[in-house]
């Protein structure tokens, strides 16, 4: 790994992308209009994007809507498109370097996570759907001799995919890798704080054999970008990962419009459940401390409440407060750095915000509890928070952290499910019967039995109640919704 004058002499002599992709052409917006990307660190501009709206939208679906139905990649072998697609992976394995600089300085996120953990899981992501895609069958239906029920699935045509600022590179693999395996055309709108990589992505794409038309990236704001996506009468399939409010919105769109399929991966207010009978209390503090301050918090599944039985709640806050004081902030571009900026100065207002809302209602800070120069804000852990609190409630998305005592192991599971989110949860207990028992009584989507998780890409990752609507990331299951299942029935000669 390099040092942090080497990355940032990388970042200062990149030429950043400026220009949206569709149809294998790079191009401006119809209008002209631009917006700036910004490094969170300092403001510096990295480039002037595209602004797209409804007209560039419009170009970018019927390019997709062109390519698919000429078959010019729905029409391949399974076994050729996964060709074509591990050559992509090969390809961002190539340029690790750049696009783990380019994530790091428009995202604000550390280099180290981007080097070590974004780019080999974006990379395999895109892989593992390719290699499954010629391994999966359709099926024979039971029928009389006299007739064939075949059940299949074809793709489904034009899916467009509006991605979140957390991570900007994975959650386009977590889209692109099934959506693209399974024979469809993509219009990708990033989120506007981070559309470098996936611009740049798409590139490497074409350089792949990706034909043109079938990768399309427009940029711009959510109204003008993103609704006229989710409203469009030839976009068959939306996914989003992004907020609950945003996500309402696509399923209002999709019912006002064509009824497409919409798959949504939203908000999440995450618990760690932590029973009476847990052990080793100094590691759960530090399995929690990265479930939390891990991407400044920024990350859907982090575990922003702790719900502790009160044998073991004292040690744990004390421990915990620890952790956060070890947490490093710095440089974005630091190998050493853990924490870098927030995303942007709204968000981090909105962080600060709802901190103070934590105070002001009488939880206690223990750690943290401000920001740490320009957009850093340091790891901060709240004790004494109780469920009618707004921290208690509401997604921070920062690196905040609130502590609430059961006076039961039943409470603590009561408490964590008290909740409008059901994205993922943690139990940690040393009972393997509870183990079990708990997990299930968990109502959330993906649960972490003694450390954090989200899974891997085999298993299917969204969540219940407002965290999940539609389908799932990753695992075989996301193949199917980029599908339309489709009964044949043959009726034989005598």
């Amino acid at each position: 790994m390099l040092t942090q004058p080497d990355y940032a002499d990388i970042a200062a002599a990149m030429t950043y992308p400026s220009a949206c992709l569709i149809d294998g052409r790079k191009t401006a917006a119809t209008g002209g209009a631009t917006f700036a990307t910004t490094n969170p660190a300092n403001g510096a501009v990295l480039a002037d994007l595209p602004a797209c709206d409804a007209q560039d939208v419009d170009k970018a679906v019927a390019s997709a809507r062109a390519a698919f139905d000429s078959g010019v990649w729905s029409d391949l072998h399974p076994s050729e498109r996964k060709a074509v697609l591990l050559k992509l992976a090969d390809l961002i394995d190539a340029n690790t370097e750049e696009l783990a600089v380019m994530e790091s300085a428009d995202a604000g996120k550390p280099i180290t996570d981007c080097l070590t953990i974004d780019l080999p899981e974006t990379a395999n992501c895109i892989r593992w759907h390719a290699e499954a895609q010629d391994k999966l069958f359709d099926q024979i239906a039971p029928s009389a001799p006299d007739a064939v029920g075949l059940i299949v699935r074809e793709p489904i045509g034009v899916v467009a995919a509006v991605l979140p600022w957390n991570f900007p590179l994975m959650m386009l693999a977590w889209k692109i890798g099934p959506a693209l395996a399974t024979g469809n055309a993509v219009v990708v709108k990033p989120a506007e704080q981070t559309s470098l990589t996936t611009l740049r992505v798409a590139e490497l794409a074409l350089d792949a054999g990706v034909p043109p038309g079938i990768f399309n990236v427009v940029t711009g704001m959510g109204p003008d970008c993103g609704e006229p996506l989710g409203r469009h009468m030839d976009v068959d399939a939306l996914t989003f990962t992004g907020s609950t409010e945003v996500g309402r919105k696509f399923l209002e769109y999709a019912a006002q419009s064509n009824m497409k399929e919409v798959c949504l991966e939203m908000g999440g207010k995450s618990a760690a459940v932590v029973l009476e009978d847990a052990e080793n209390i100094a590691q759960i503090a530090e399995i929690q401390a990265n479930a939390i301050f891990w991407n400044m918090g920024e990350n859907c599944t982090a575990n922003s409440r702790i719900i502790a039985h009160e044998a073991v709640y004292d040690e744990l806050v004390a421990e915990l407060a620890k952790q956060a004081g070890q947490w490093q902030m710095g440089d974005q571009l630091d190998p050493d750095t853990q924490n870098g900026p927030l995303v942007s100065a709204e968000h981090y207002d909105k962080v600060s915000g709802l901190v103070e809302s934590g105070k002001a209602q009488g939880a206690r800070v223990v750690a943290g509890g401000a920001g740490a120069g320009g957009l850093m804000f340091a790891p901060t852990v709240f004790a004494e928070v109780t469920p009618e609190m707004e921290i208690f409630q509401t997604e921070i998305f920062g690196p905040v952290v609130g502590v609430t005592k059961a006076a039961s192991d039943e409470e603590a599971i009561a408490l964590a499910n008290a909740s409008d989110y059901g994205l993922a949860a943690t139990l940690y207990t040393s009972n393997l019967g509870k183990a079990h028992r708990f997990a299930r009584k968990l109502k959330a989507g993906t649960v972490g039995v003694n450390a954090y998780s989200e899974g891997e890409i085999s298993t299917p990752f969204g969540g219940f109640k407002a965290s999940g609507f539609g389908g799932r990331d990753n695992g075989l299951q996301a193949h199917e919704q980029y599908t339309e299942l489709k009964t044949i029935w043959i009726t034989l000669d005598s």
